[in-house]
């Protein structure tokens, strides 16, 4: 991917301690921007992505060409309307958009990074943002916003930044990863992993990308986005345009093909490392664990207004797993909503155009906004 020219990048020249031990400085952070700043500095909103997400959250992604993920949800008169908020979303740390990762050089060696590049955690990606926060001259956001991997880093960086954001609204998260996430993520490791093109993470010197490997990945992680229901409804035992069985090891059925496709299309536009450091972060994630297994202690010290949302049909992060940061921060008094979302599209519901999930960010939003 050439992306040297389409993107926005902040270098960060002060020192960053990651969580592994070692200290990057020097270092890009990959943004963009939509919507005004406003002349107070107090209608910012800063979006956190998930896993195969980016820094494009809405519009034209000008290394795609495809819509940006959220474009359901940012924009003028949507949900997150650009007209009245200004928005700001970074790639991650360990990502392959712009942001410090495994294909950038080791200043030291000049060569790719590869898996010699640090392990990194949510702590270490919030920390890192926090940078764009300083950039911009905002004293406090107005909302952090993010679902998945994206609300894993809104719950750290109001834990980290407790008087730096006034609403907080972690969508379909968990604040720790469960064994059975853990086990998926694994899988799709390993896949890469066993990729001959792989070459133990150094597949740029022999010019070649673990294709095979990544979207066997994708097509696993894919599964747990989607909902039995969802999927049962879409594709049921559909044939792929044919009349029969074919009795071999083809795509017989609609939903191998579509599998088959969504792993095809993603290694065009992520990196087999970033997907393996990435996936890492998320399994290290353990909010409680970070305050001796007291998860209301993660939260003690904002007075932020928190809106959790989680999906009826989602299974990968359950609505009790989202209950759970409910009954955390009722438990010390903090100003805490909840909504479960009727929806059939499983985990990717928070990407897609669901009507009543849209209307409550929306309403939530332009409330507390009212408010100030």
């Amino acid at each position: 991917m050439n992306i040297e020219n389409n993107i926005k990048t902040l270098i960060v020249k002060k020192p960053l301690k990651l969580d592994c031990g070692k200290t990057i400085n020097d270092f890009p952070i990959a943004y963009e921007t939509y919507g005004t700043l406003n002349e107070k500095k107090d209608n910012a909103i800063l979006v956190f992505h998930a896993l195969t997400g980016d820094q494009f959250v809405a519009g034209l992604n000008p290394i795609t060409n495809k819509e940006g993920w959220w474009s359901h949800a940012v924009g003028p008169n949507k949900s997150i309307d650009t007209n009245k908020y200004f928005v700001i979303c970074s790639n991650v740390i360990g990502g392959c958009l712009g942001s410090y990762g495994p294909s950038h050089k080791d200043p030291t060696t000049k060569k790719v990074f590869g898996t010699n590049f640090p392990i990194i955690t949510i702590n270490d990606m919030v920390n890192a943002q926090y940078n764009l926060i300083d950039h911009f001259g905002i004293d406090k956001l107005f909302s952090i916003v993010g679902g998945s991997m994206g609300g894993m880093q809104v719950l750290q960086f109001i834990s980290n930044f407790p008087d730096k954001a006034k609403t907080v609204i972690p969508i379909a998260c968990t604040s720790s990863h469960s064994a059975q996430n853990i086990a998926f993520n694994e899988l799709g490791r390993q896949a890469i992993a066993a990729d001959s093109s792989w070459n133990e993470g150094n597949y740029n010197i022999k010019d070649t990308v673990p294709n095979k490997g990544l979207a066997v990945a994708r097509m696993a992680a894919h599964i747990t986005y989607l909902s039995k229901k969802g999927l049962q409804e879409k594709f049921g035992r559909k044939l792929q345009e044919r009349e029969d069985l074919k009795f071999g090891f083809d795509a017989d059925f609609q939903i191998e093909s579509y599998l088959r496709y969504q792993g095809s299309v993603f290694v065009d536009r992520f990196d087999a490392n970033s997907y393996l450091y990435i996936t890492r972060a998320m399994d290290y994630f353990d909010l409680a664990k970070q305050f001796d297994g007291n998860l209301s202690n993660a939260f003690k010290k904002t007075k932020a207004k928190f809106f959790v949302i989680s999906f009826t049909s989602d299974w990968l992060y359950p609505t009790q797993e989202n209950k759970d940061i409910v009954i955390a921060l009722n438990s010390i008094g903090v100003d805490v909503g909840f909504v479960e979302i009727e929806s059939d599209k499983g985990h990717d519901s928070f990407l897609l155009d669901v009507p009543d999930f849209l209307s409550a960010i929306k309403n939530f939003l332009d409330k507390s906004y009212t408010a100030i």
